[in-house]
């Protein structure tokens, strides 16, 4: 496994690798785009906001080869049009993951596939370090592996967490046989993007038809399920200094918190495993993007879970979020100190993006 350092010595053109146009021509296009006063400063309270979107998706061809499948849409594939949009919405860094397309891998081919994977994000990162940064993909149905993929990207590769879905082919992450791969997150202190992979084949069967409910109301269940399985398993207790970030503002739960603490309550015979604190009170130790799409709605969840808890997310290049800078500028409620915090500041602390 090559070095950090050997990565970045050998990054020049590195962007071909990951289908990027090539990074001459992307630097070359950056520069042009800045001289020309396209690109969009943040700007509050009188201060320059460096921005920070957690939740950028990409996609590495040539690892999805290797399970025959091709990239679809395109967009995910890195070109030059990447820097024209972030400029054009005030995005300066991106924290790019991969949503998980390979939990049947056999190991072996996990492993290389992976290997493959976060290499390729390494490079792309060490060539337009002020633009972008990775979470490290990981074979989470092998936890033993995930952990040691998680430790490699984030100590050799410098990428900045790990990206996980909300469950396991099905299984859940609340499940005792991923305890190797919390303990080592919680070891390295890194953050965990936590992205929905949709459910079981009944549940996706519930929502055929019309509308896409696998993905509009599908996806953000399917991460209300599992953060409360994290919580009501005791997950969180028995790892407490997780840094866990959840896509799409967390689901649901945020929006119904309350009912988690009546049900015990309600029901005690149904929570036979004893919490060390009030259900609702976890949602504070974890982590959301911005993606709530109204005012009222990002005004709610920063009450619910505290806006420090909260990073701006895009979903890019899904087009659910162009607005995401303004969506958190003209929230009403909240103070210039928590704009930028949820524009850029809580993610470059979690990501160790300097200011």
């Amino acid at each position: 496994m090559p070095t950090r350092r050997e990565f970045i010595r050998n990054a020049s053109g590195a962007m071909a690798g990951i289908a990027f146009v090539g990074c001459d021509l992307l630097a070359a296009r950056d520069a042009q785009a800045q001289s020309a006063g396209r690109r969009r400063e943040v700007v509050v309270s009188g201060r320059r906001v460096k921005t920070v979107d957690v939740h950028a998706h990409c996609a590495v061809p040539e690892a999805m080869a290797l399970l025959g499948l091709k990239v679809e849409p395109q967009s995910l594939v890195m070109g030059q049009d990447r820097i024209r949009a972030m400029d054009e919405q005030g995005i300066d860094v991106e924290a790019l993951s991969i949503n998980p397309y390979w939990y049947k891998a056999e190991r072996d081919l996990a492993r290389t596939l992976i290997r493959l994977q976060n290499e390729k994000l390494a490079e792309l990162c060490a060539s337009r370090p002020e633009r972008f940064v990775a979470f490290a993909t990981v074979a989470l149905q092998y936890p033993d592996l995930a952990a040691e993929q998680l430790e490699e990207g984030v100590k050799k590769l410098g990428l900045r967490g790990g990206s996980i879905g909300a469950n396991v082919a099905g299984e859940e992450l609340s499940d005792p046989k991923f305890h190797p791969f919390w303990a080592k997150a919680e070891q390295l202190g890194c953050l965990i993007f936590m992205h929905p992979q949709g459910g079981s084949a009944g549940f996706e069967q519930r929502l055929r038809g019309n509308g896409g409910l696998s993905n509009v109301i599908g996806n953000p269940l399917d991460t209300t399920i599992a953060l409360s399985h994290l919580i009501f398993e005791g997950t969180l207790d028995r790892f407490p200094g997780l840094k866990i970030c959840a896509a799409h503002g967390g689901g649901y739960l945020p929006s119904y918190a309350a009912r988690s603490d009546a049900g015990c309550v309600t029901f005690p015979d149904r929570c036979p495993k004893p919490l060390k604190k009030r259900p609702t009170e976890y949602l504070r130790q974890l982590y959301y993007d911005s993606i709530v799409f109204t005012p009222e709605a990002l005004r709610h969840l920063s009450a619910e879970v505290g806006s420090g808890r909260i990073a701006m997310g895009t979903d890019y290049p899904f087009p659910w979020m162009k607005t995401a800078v303004d969506h958190i500028l003209e929230t009403p409620g909240l103070s210039d100190a928590e704009r930028a915090a949820m524009l850029g500041e809580t993610a470059s602390r979690l990501l160790g993006i300097k200011p």
